[in-house]
Order: structure tokens, then C-alpha cells, then sequence
């Protein structure tokens, strides 16, 4: 557990990875400081907008356009080439910034933000496929330790960022600080990324298998916001239903899959990885769903406070990413893994006894804890699929990853509002009716995080078994 690994920090900024290193880490930055700034600049615009019905759909458009984009980064990466996708996937998401920015209307925001999605999930499915292409093994966790920190730098700087220039200048500003960064990253996809040859046999463009996956996200991703709860929970179980009998079932029959083969088979490590990399972003969403809410409604801070202590999972996320990334060999990355987990759990727990005792103590120690298990846990679960596929389906696997995370994210957003607003959350808006609500919202995200800590545990013993 305690052999040091064979790449070195330094070598991520060596002359012949730099630009690759800047490249990859841009490409999490376009992401991070995009959710950031328009989570803090939106409110504003929303009000001037007279928007306030369409608040929850301007995330709802961006994370279906995201995931839907996203699932077909493999197929698009192999008829056209990283490379172009990357500068084509670039500009789509800045004509989506700007579409929003200079919108007049509501209804036009939510047009930017769907152009905006597709973009930035195209980008991060290629970028997360470029990775084990343009770096060796050893320096894998390496960059995905320094692809946390810029999480934790955005998670910081973003909204204090926005903030300022939404105060000073105007929210459509705030916006328009994505295009120097999709600037730069233009230039160093150009520095960075090979030219490759076009495979014009990729096969044709999945519509109908993409337009299942978007019609999923968008039932489970609307279904919270917008029916009462026994339709709601009908709705989040349809669009489960409906992504993994219809999408998932037809696209392995494929002649040419958009998922690498075995996708969510329960009897092998990959498999088990997907499973994983879907259910800790889903488990762990009920923080980001509800803990900035919390702090202000329960402990009565205001929104800067709020974002502070909620930031702070991005930190500890980064300091568990980091140290782990100091260590190698697939079976140390499979006990990361579950240690990751199992700390998650913990983090968990200690907020559900936060919320239940009222201690803002524990809700700190409670971020923290989790952003550690992530970290810990997420980095080297994302190592372990990519290179436990073939090289044939090294690029499908990859490009899943964050794409399977986003859908996570979205599936517990929807199903922890659902829990809680059958729990009282709506209905009853006193302090001790929010608390029983969210007590029951952080047990049900307690037990959400059991299978991915049963599935880490499981790929261990397949690991040990084959080894």
C-alpha cells in the first residue's frame, strides 16, 4: 500500500506533456467554471428575464443536451478525429454562451444553454478519451489529482467571480467569461492534439439510440420540477427503465456500438466500474441538491457563507485525489476504490447526524469526508475502466466516464427532490419540517451509496481472483 508510484508530478509538466497537461486540465476548466458562473450569474438574469418558471430548466437543457452529446463522443471521435471535434465541439459551446448572454428572453437562454450542453459534454467525453492516448499509465492519477484542483479552484473563484462581475457589470458578463478560456484551449488543442486519420467505416450517426438516452435523461431530469410526486416517481422509474432496456439493450446489438462491450455486465471488473461511476455521483448529488439550501434555511447564513462551506467538498475532493495519485498498480487503485466508498458512506452519515442533532460543526466535518471518499475513490475507479477494456474500446470507455457522471448527477437530483418532497419538503416549509425532510433525503443517499461500495468491493475479488 505504500510502494510510491513510478510517475513523478514533474513530469506532467515536462516539455513533452506539458501541453497535453494544459490541454486536459482546460478542458475540466470550461466545465467547472461554466457551472460555477452560471449558477451564481442565473438568479440575476432570471429576475430580469422575469424567468422565475424556467429557473430549474436552465440546468434540465444543459445536462440532457451534455449526457446526449456525450454518448456519442466515441462515434464522432473515430469518423472525424479528436481533433476536430474538439475545435468543432469548442465553438458550439461558445455560439451557446453567447446565445445566452445576449438572449432578450428567457426562452432563448434556454436555447443557449442546451448549445452550451452539448458542447461542453462533447468536449469532456473526448477529453476523458484523449487521456490514456496521450499519457502513459503512470502519469494517469497523476492528472486526474490536477484535474481535481481545478475543481477546487472553480469551485472557490468561480462564484466569487461571478459574483463580482454580475455586481459590478451585469450577469450577461459573467457569461462572457467562458470564451477566453475556450480561446486558449483552442490553441492548445492545436498544440496538444495529433491529427488522426478519419475512419469513415465508424458507421452511421446513432439518432435514434442517442434520441432514447435524451428522451431518458429528460423524463428523469424534469420529473421533480415539474409533476407531483406519484407521477414523479412513475416518471423517474420509466426513464431508468427506458435508458437501460431500450437504449443500453439496442446500442450492444449495434453493429456499432456507442458502449464498449459488456457496459454494465455485473461479472466483470469494467462492468461493475460503470455501474460505480454512475451510482457515488448519484449518492453523493444530495449534497449538492440541498446543502447551500440547508445552511441558509436551517443555520440562517447567507449565500456567501453557504457556497463556502459547500466548496469545501471540492477541497477535500482534491486532497484525497491527490494523495492517492502517489500510488500505483491496479490492485491498490480497486482498494482506493473502496476505501473510497466506505468513507463516503461515513460522510454521509455524519451529515445526516448534522442535520438530525443541528450541529454546523458536522455539516463541515460531513463535507469534508465526503469530498475525501471521492476523491479517493473517484480517480482511480475512472483509471481502472480505461484500462481494463481493450484498445479497441479504450476510446468508448472513456468518453463514458464523464457522461455516466453527469447522468448520476442528474438521476439524484431528481430522485433525492422526489424523496424529499414526499418526505414534506414542498408542503411543509418550517424549520422542523425542512429537517425531517432532509433526514430522510441524506438516509435514502445513505443507502444509494451502498451498491457502488458492494460493487468496488466485488471488482476487488474479481481482481484477486484473476490475478
Amino acid at each position: 500500500m505504500h510502494a510510491p508510484s513510478s510517475g513523478r508530478w514533474s513530469e506532467l509538466v515536462a516539455p513533452h506533456h506539458l501541453a497535453a497537461s494544459l490541454t486536459l486540465m482546460l478542458a475540466t476548466a470550461i466545465f467547472a467554471f461554466n457551472a460555477f458562473l452560471v449558477s451564481t450569474a442565473m438568479p440575476t438574469a432570471v429576475g430580469e428575464l422575469h424567468g422565475e418558471a424556467y429557473i430549474s430548466w436552465t440546468l434540465t437543457v444543459y445536462i440532457v443536451a451534455s449526457i446526449t452529446a456525450g454518448a456519442s463522443a466515441p462515434l464522432l471521435k473515430a469518423r472525424f478525429g479528436a481533433r476536430r471535434c474538439l475545435f468543432v465541439a469548442s465553438g458550439v459551446f461558445a455560439v451557446g454562451t453567447l446565445a445566452a448572454a445576449l438572449s432578450p428572453s428567457m426562452e432563448l437562454v434556454l436555447v443557449g444553454r442546451t448549445v452550451q450542453g452539448a458542447g461542453e459534454g462533447l468536449v469532456a467525453a473526448v477529453a476523458f478519451a484523449l487521456i490514456p492516448q496521450l499519457f502513459p499509465a503512470r502519469l494517469v492519477s497523476k492528472l486526474f489529482g490536477a484535474e481535481a484542483i481545478v475543481w477546487a479552484v472553480a469551485a472557490f473563484g468561480g462564484p466569487v467571480l461571478a459574483g463580482i462581475i454580475t455586481e459590478m457589470v451585469s450577469w450577461r458578463a459573467a457569461f462572457f467569461v467562458n470564451l477566453p478560456i475556450v480561446a486558449i484551449f483552442l490553441v492548445l488543442v492545436h498544440m496538444a492534439v495529433p491529427q488522426e486519420a478519419r475512419n469513415h467505416d465508424a458507421g452511421i450517426f446513432p439518432g435514434i439510440r442517442l434520441g432514447l438516452v435524451a428522451l431518458a435523461m429528460m423524463a428523469i431530469s424534469v420529473a421533480g420540477v415539474t409533476f407531483s410526486e406519484p407521477w414523479q416517481a412513475a416518471i423517474v422509474v420509466a426513464g431508468a427503465a427506458l435508458f437501460l432496456t431500450a437504449a443500453v439493450r439496442i446500442d450492444l446489438s449495434a453493429r456499432v456500438s456507442i458502449l464498449p462491450s459488456g457496459a454494465f455486465g455485473l461479472s466483470s471488473v469494467p462492468g461493475l466500474g460503470l455501474w460505480t461511476i454512475f451510482f457515488l455521483p448519484l449518492a453523493q448529488s444530495v449534497t449538492g441538491v440541498f446543502l447551500v439550501y440547508l445552511i441558509q434555511h436551517l443555520w440562517g447564513y447567507g449565500p456567501a457563507v453557504a457556497g463556502g462551506i459547500g466548496a469545501i467538498l471540492a477541497v477535500a475532493w482534491s486532497c484525497g485525489a491527490i494523495t492517492v495519485a502517489n500510488f500505483d498498480g491496479r490492485g491498490r487503485r480497486l482498494a482506493f476504490v473502496a476505501i473510497g466508498g466506505s468513507i463516503l458512506v461515513a460522510g454521509l452519515v455524519v451529515a445526516l447526524t448534522a442535520v438530525a442533532q443541528h450541529l454546523l460543526v458536522l455539516v463541515i466535518l460531513g463535507q469534508m469526508v465526503i469530498g475525501l471518499g471521492m476523491g479517493i475513490a473517484w480517480g482511480s475507479l475512472c483509471q481502472v475502466v480505461m484500462e481494463t477494456y481493450p484498445e479497441g474500446e479504450r476510446d468508448k470507455a472513456s468518453a463514458l466516464v464523464p457522461t455516466l457522471q453527469s447522468a448520476g448527477y442528474a438521476a439524484g437530483s431528481a430522485i433525492f427532490g422526489l424523496v424529499a418532497n414526499l418526505a414534506g419538503f414542498a408542503a411543509d416549509r418550517t424549520a422542523e419540517g425542512l429537517r425531517s425532510a432532509m433526514i430522510v433525503a441524506f438516509a435514502a443517499a445513505i443507502i444509494l451509496a451502498l451498491p457502488p461500495l458492494a460493487f468496488a468491493l466485488r471488482m476487488g475479488k474479481l481482481h484477486r481472483a484473476d490475478a
